[in-house]
């Protein structure tokens, strides 16, 4: 507990950059009267995390979870799941480890295209309520089990609508799911040529919301690789009109124009399909929410479990300023309760603060 309550100083500090200066706080008698925690040493700090176990904190993050207040999800109710996006996302550790040193730096140089080191965070996110339910940590290189498909795969549960980008596209996966009793709405790749079995009618609601196709079609059986394995179920494949635009930067990619996706929800009308997809952006609002506002762009531990309580406790953060703020969290509420927390600020400031946030009731 003393542990967490250090990390969590740390993430609303921004003075504390590295273990060493929070060792260091951990000295001062002030602190350690204020968030009742002993003399931390470096040794400790960093060692203790290797017996310290990360799972009751994922209790309380559900926990909390539970009284975010949800948003209506009565649009969505004929899907008959709930919807959940999976992502990833790399964060850069403090200290390089060899074993997990694979991306492509973007210095410049003699240090342009030396690999950086970094865990990738397997999130689930709970796209009507706006909150992660689990986080698994991996190495970055996603191949063999840390391939993000085979992570997924892994932690199926039925009843889910898993609405993933096309990283996650292999026809072994949708059988998975589809087999489990879950469903899936995924990002098709750009040259993906599924076997079309019938086009389906489009509404006025559909070629309002951008939807030029919507087909029955089987996946796998157009490929010339015979190793492929196709779909043992009923999917669709719709296409979206959506503005296109080419790559300016490394991240991301060209858009022709048209957003592929691929599900095996059968009963629902094409745009209500293409309106959950967008809602998927959620969780990257969540990475840049984790990354940029509670410091998390860098890790303060190389292991995993070190990596995973961070995450927790950063999420926990975030579900405590949404809780009580009634809305997302802010750079400018992040800083109101830096302030607080390093003396600047009285209570009664902060509170004043937070009552402006407060939705207002009619």
């Amino acid at each position: 507990d003393q542990y967490g309550v250090l990390v969590l100083m740390w993430l609303f500090n921004p003075i504390l950059t590295s273990l060493r200066g929070l060792q260091q706080a951990s000295e001062l008698e002030t602190v350690q009267r204020k968030f009742g925690v002993g003399r931390a040493s470096l040794g400790s700090l960093s060692e203790s995390v290797t017996i310290f176990d990360p799972e009751p904190l994922k209790e309380i993050a559900a926990t909390l979870a539970t009284q975010v207040p949800s948003a209506d999800p009565s649009r969505f109710d004929m899907i008959g799941k709930q919807l959940t996006a999976v992502d990833g996302s790399v964060f850069r550790t403090a200290v390089r480890v060899a074993s997990l040193a694979w991306l492509p730096s973007k210095g410049n140089g003699k240090n342009k295209g030396t690999p950086v080191d970094g865990y990738r965070m397997h999130t689930h996110f709970e796209i009507l309520r706006g909150v992660p339910e689990r986080i698994d940590a991996t190495a970055a290189k996603p191949n063999g089990k840390n391939d993000e498909r085979a992570v997924l795969g892994e932690v199926l549960q039925p009843d889910r609508c898993y609405v993933t980008d096309r990283g996650y596209a292999k026809f072994e996966l949708f059988n998975k799911i589809n087999s489990i009793g879950s469903s899936y709405i995924c990002r098709a790749r750009d040259n993906s040529k599924p076997k079309a079995l019938c086009d389906r009618e489009l509404s006025q609601a559909d070629l309002e919301a951008g939807v030029r196709l919507d087909q029955d079609v089987v996946l796998g059986e157009n490929t010339s690789n015979s190793t492929t394995v196709a779909t043992d179920h009923p999917v669709r494949y719709i296409e979206v009109e959506v503005p296109p635009h080419v790559r300016t930067g490394k991240g991301g990619s060209n858009s022709d124009g048209r957003l592929r996706l691929i599900t095996n929800v059968m009963h629902v009308p094409a745009e209500l399909i293409a309106e959950a997809y967008r809602l998927r952006w959620l969780i990257e609002l969540f990475f840049r929410m984790i990354k940029q506002l509670l410091g998390c762009r860098h890790l303060l531990s190389t292991k995993q479990n070190g990596v995973e309580i961070q995450m927790y406790l950063a999420i926990i953060g975030c579900l405590l300023i949404l809780i009580y703020t009634g809305g997302q969290p802010t750079k400018r509420t992040y800083e109101m309760i830096c302030f607080y927390l390093t003396g600047w600020a009285s209570l009664e400031e902060l509170e004043a603060h937070i009552k402006k946030l407060k939705p207002k009731v009619a």
